[in-house]
């Protein structure tokens, strides 16, 4: 474990947690130091649910370690189900309590409840909060699903949405009208929306919808060895996966392909003669596996992008991301460290990073268009719209939210061009609050230091400055770090206009 200042993806309980946030009917005790109960905020300050988790924390201090903390476990748990009358329990440990070693599972069971008691072993320092979304989802589908006959008509399950999913909630509603379109009809969608007691009917349909392997897998596996259920692998992401999900459900199913694409503008879009700004835009691409392989799809066949780099931060899919960058000719970046990422943005200089709420903030700093593809995110990507990833108005959103930072960095950099003229400069104000143009006041600084190589310090006059500002904002960042490196190989302490060209010719030799 590695403490960081930002993380892509929390302890295995916070995996467990997102489960459970998102079900009816179940209760998680969790073995927990007071400081592990930060995770609680996570669903009500980014996700804006209307309630709480439904997760009782025994919130153990310092000096509760010197007496018997599997008593404090034994009372909370017991308290939880006389308070909130769940219908099924899980119990677990988070990582501080995980050391103290009280054994949850095997206190519960003595406790004798009336409900079932599922006991959850996430080993905290090995691996993270994905890996005890899976874990966790499995346990309960292990613990509760029930043999029976499969429903007369053909229905599906829909695995994987959990709490603070990326757009879950609109997903299920996507792909949901598209098995509708076929005839197929949906028998439940867990662990998202679920209860006891539809977990204890999934083995009714006739196969399952796994829409995300990172959090629902390791259940759908276990569903096909033990009812007979397939499962599709393709994720109905973007236009072309889409309809590659389509034709899988048929084969599945034997039922004729029925597709209303009335909805589906982002063809269109891509095909207009405006769209060919966009082609060829460098793009560097980062998540979670699974958005990262739809994303990377997306942007090469249907937007006409070059993606020059893509990763992923969970490794348990690292494999999967190294043979789809190998197809493409690219490098694979796997890794939990934001600060690697950066490195690696900064290495490629791409025009676009399509990336989690961790690159929004990497694409600020260095001044990069970014779209959120992928968890991490934060509470602007929960949005009260109908805004899916999946399906096809899943494909219209995709498109306008990965158009829309690179339309605005034009714009911006249209602005800096013309920052010198009487109606654009900063202290002219704006137009529609009544601002009035005004004289452009020179800036009176006469240098900026801006960086430092070794112990020389590198100082871009103003006028430097102003020219490089100039320079379209996907190819600044290379330009003043070439030109520092030019200066500095050559003695140069301060960067005039003449030195900011000579470096420009010198390097597009």
């Amino acid at each position: 474990m590695k403490l960081s200042v930002w993380t892509y993806e929390g302890p295995p309980h916070v995996g467990a947690m997102r489960v459970v946030t998102g079900m009816k009917d179940i209760h998680f005790v969790l073995h927990a130091p007071q400081g592990d109960t930060y995770a609680d905020l996570l669903f009500t300050m980014i996700e804006r649910r209307d309630h709480r988790p439904p997760v009782t924390f025994t919130t153990f201090q310092a000096r509760d370690l010197g007496s018997d903390t599997a008593s404090l476990f034994s009372n909370s748990a017991r308290a939880a189900f006389d308070r909130y009358q769940p219908k099924a329990m899980i119990v677990g440990s988070s990582c501080t309590a995980e050391l103290i070693q009280d054994d949850p599972g095997g206190l519960a069971t003595a406790l004798n409840l009336p409900v079932p008691t599922i006991p959850l072993e996430l080993p905290s320092y090995q691996r993270k909060e994905n890996f005890g979304a899976d874990e966790t989802f499995f346990q309960i589908t292990r613990h509760l699903a029930e043999p029976q006959e499969k429903t007369e008509d053909v229905t599906a399950n829909i695995l994987g949405p959990t709490g603070l999913g990326f757009r879950h909630r609109d997903d299920i509603t996507e792909v949901t009208s598209l098995l509708n379109d076929m005839g197929i009809e949906v028998n439940v969608v867990a662990p998202m929306g679920a209860g006891p007691s539809d977990i204890a009917q999934l083995p009714a349909a006739h196969f399952n919808v796994l829409l995300y392997p990172e959090t629902g897998e390791s259940a759908a596996r276990w569903l096909e060895r033990t009812y007979d259920q397939p499962f599709t692998k393709t994720v109905p992401i973007g236009v072309g996966a889409t309809k590659d999900f389509l034709a899988e459900v048929s084969c599945i199913t034997g039922l004729p392909v029925r597709a209303d694409e009335s909805r589906l503008r982002q063809p269109w879009y891509s095909a207009s003669v405006d769209s060919t700004y966009l082609t060829g835009k460098r793009v560097f691409v980062f998540g979670d596996a699974t958005h990262v392989r739809s994303a990377t799809r997306i942007a090469r066949e249907e937007m006409g992008f070059d993606v020059v780099g893509i990763g992923c931060y969970n490794r348990e899919f690292a494999r999967d991301i190294r043979q789809l960058a190998k197809e493409i000719g690219v490098e694979a970046l796997i890794t939990d460290d934001y600060l690697d990422v950066e490195a690696r943005i900064e290495d490629l200089q791409p025009e676009l990073i399509l990336g989690t709420q961790m690159e929004r903030h990497i694409g600020k700093r260095l001044g990069i268009p970014c779209a959120v593809i992928s968890a991490p995110v934060h509470v602007q990507d929960f949005p009260a719209r109908y805004s899916p990833q999946a399906g096809w108005e899943g494909a219209n959103v995709i498109f306008d939210t990965w158009v829309h930072p690179l339309v605005m960095g034009l714009e911006e950099h249209l602005l800096t061009m013309f920052r010198e003229d009487f109606e654009f400069h900063d202290a002219a104000g704006a137009s529609h609050h009544g601002g009035k143009a005004s004289p452009l006041v020179e800036d009176a600084r006469e240098a900026e230091v801006t960086g430092q190589t070794g112990g020389d310090v590198v100082v871009w006059l103003s006028d430097a400055e102003q020219e490089l500002r100039k320079v379209p904002f996907f190819v600044r960042g290379k330009a003043r770090r070439n030109t520092e490196k030019f200066a500095t190989e050559r003695g140069v302490t301060e960067i005039s206009v003449e030195t900011l060209y000579d470096a420009k010719a010198h390097y597009a030799r």
